[in-house]
């Protein structure tokens, strides 16, 4: 049920901060707090617009647009999401169409403020324990699914945020999870159009962005991670003063999610308390049923995204293995 205007408060106006150099150069969009009980990028935002507006950071070309707070909703209730996942079904309502609900409005505002940019970082936090991640989308592609032509860019991005790992593979899996709950019928367009979030909708309009998993949503380090992040990009994109004396960035560990296991029960659980990146070897014991039969890993991976408090029939954890991707390497 769509939220009545009446139901709305001050709280939910989309606060932008919008920023643009007398020097031309690249359009750069940053969004925080897309799902409501991530706080850090919001923190981080914050901090990168007071430098901003003190003098401190200065914009030496471009333009620069921050979105603090991107669900205000899902943030005033303090939970992952409004009426639904804002990352999700991340795309304009149709021409004439109503908005379905909260999430879809604030689409509605988000998208033209995309359009308007080249580059996107968003910023989440995740449940589980584990270290900050950046996630990218595919090597360059014709296909039908999320044809792409800047993955070196994209790459590189992902490379100057310093996180020691960073995942490939995210919507090629989401759409053979729908294919895997649809038990190998033809996938429905709209159920795989619900997998595409922020960093899909740029790639979709010709751009590309990446999205940082600063940590772990109570990590105290995340709000720095989040702001370090931009100041990252800024410098990456020639947008402020490089770093003096600043190191190459390490190449970072590259995983490519292979699978995603729904919860089927509300009595499944794992074996143990899993972090995300946590590796198993092929055989180990991962979860029991609640008919008592033992999920064990097919292959030497790792554990991403595992949500103990996941419900009945949604994902339960994703599994990735080590990447041959090089994302140093120029397309030739």
């Amino acid at each position: 049920m769509t939220v009545s205007t009446a139901a709305l408060t001050a709280s939910d106006t989309l606060r932008i901060h919008a920023y643009a150099a007398i020097e031309p150069g690249p359009k750069f969009i940053v969004l925080g707090g897309v799902h409501g009980d991530e706080t850090c990028g919001t923190a981080g935002i914050e901090r990168a617009v007071a430098e901003l507006d003190d003098g401190r950071l200065r914009l030496l070309r471009g333009q620069l647009t921050m979105v603090p707070v991107a669900n205000p909703l899902a943030r005033r209730r303090g939970r992952r999401e409004g009426e639904r996942n804002l990352n999700r079904l991340f795309e304009p309502s149709a021409p004439g169409m109503e908005p379905a609900d909260y999430e879809a409005r604030i689409t509605n505002l988000l998208c033209p403020l995309l359009d308007r940019h080249e580059v996107l970082l968003d910023l989440h936090s995740f449940q589980s324990a584990g270290e900050a991640f950046a996630m990218i989308g595919p090597r360059d592609n014709t296909g039908t699914l999320e044809p792409f032509a800047r993955a070196f860019e994209e790459g590189q991005l992902a490379l100057h945020l310093r996180t020691p790992r960073v995942v490939e593979g995210w919507l090629d899996i989401y759409a053979a999870g729908v294919a895997q709950r649809a038990g190998g019928k033809p996938v429905d367009p709209v159920q795989v159009a619900f997998g595409k979030g922020t960093n899909e909708y740029m790639r979709s309009r010709g751009g590309y962005g990446v999205t940082l998993e600063c940590g772990q949503h109570e990590d105290p380090a995340a709000p720095g991670v989040a702001y370090e992040a931009i100041l990252s990009a800024l410098r990456l994109l020639g947008m402020i003063a490089p770093e003096p004396g600043a190191l190459p960035p390490p190449k970072p560990s590259l995983l490519r999610l292979v699978s995603v296991v729904d919860r089927f029960h509300e009595e499944d659980q794992f074996v143990r308390e899993w972090a995300t990146f946590d590796p198993v070897s092929r055989g180990d014991p991962i979860a029991v049923r609640e008919d008592g039969s033992v999920l064990h890993s097919e292959r030497d991976g790792f554990i991403v995204f595992p949500n103990a408090e996941a419900l009945p029939g949604t994902e339960w954890f994703y599994f990735a293995v080590n990447s041959d991707r090089d994302l140093t390497q120029q397309p030739r």
